[in-house]
């Protein structure tokens, strides 16, 4: 007859395997949200898709309250499942591989909530055509690609998840990644960052509910960051200390060797 200490092992080693299983198509999952979340939004802002509009009001001051707020879930849920604090208390009921995976998952489903909820409020702010609408243009679909790079400039699957459930799935040890300082973060500490912004603000046509996405997350990122850098600091000592002070916080020009 087999002893606890057999069985215990036995049913350990069962769901392992079963971890093992289905950490891939976890990841998968989560970065499909999680992308597409951030695709919805960046195509909802450039008009290319129209905002569902499920939730509409006639009340310019009630809009804006529910607009705002909807912009601080998302702020306040994506700031703090980002702290290495919150990271380790959660990291003691789900699996290390599957966090990443989760934060970015939850990213993408309150992005897609933000989106069809977000109330439409009344008004234009600025309308432009002909060479500056093309400029905007421009400018818009940069930043959106000038993220995209930026998150493969460090480790693209590795920002997202994915890489984390991968070397689970084949019973890898997980290997931070190094800083690097390459492609545009050698001018640029929060590039993604940049892209967000260049994305959110060059528009031809910039409405109130627009502009009030586009002010609430400037003010989210300069938080954000704040936070993010002091994460940064704890974790790469000197090393980050000097970087931050040879490189700006969204650019700075090249410098001369």
């Amino acid at each position: 007859m087999e002893n606890a200490g057999t069985l215990h092992s036995e049913a350990r080693s069962a769901g392992g395997a079963v971890s093992r299983l289905v950490a891939l198509p976890y990841a998968l999952v989560a970065y499909l949200v999680g992308v597409g979340g951030l695709a919805w939004l960046a195509l909802s802002l450039a008009e290319v898709t129209p905002w569902p509009q499920l939730v509409g009001t006639a009340d310019l001051t009630r809009g804006l309250a529910a607009d705002i707020g909807l912009v601080l879930l998302f702020g306040l849920s994506h700031s703090v499942m980002a702290r290495q604090g919150f990271k380790k208390r959660l990291t003691r009921i789900v699996p290390w591989w599957a966090e990443r995976s989760l934060f970015v998952l939850t990213a993408g489903v309150v992005l897609a909530v933000v989106v069809s909820l977000w109330q439409p409020l009344p008004g234009v702010v600025w309308s432009v055509s002909g060479t500056w609408a093309t400029v905007l243009w421009g400018l818009c679909v940069f930043g959106w690609a000038y993220l995209l790079a930026a998150t493969w400039a460090i480790d693209h699957f590795d920002l997202f998840g994915v890489r984390q459930a991968y070397l689970h799935a084949v019973g890898r040890e997980y290997t931070s990644i190094p800083f690097k300082q390459q492609w545009m973060y050698r001018y640029s500490r929060h590039p993604i960052m940049a892209g967000v912004l260049m994305g959110v603000w060059a528009t031809p046509h910039m409405t109130v509910g627009h502009l009030v996405m586009a002010v609430a997350l400037s003010v989210y990122i300069v938080i954000g960051v704040a936070y993010e850098e002091r994460d940064l600091l704890v974790h790469f000592g000197d090393r980050y200390r000097r970087y931050r002070s040879q490189v700006g916080y969204l650019f700075s020009l090249p410098r001369g060797r």
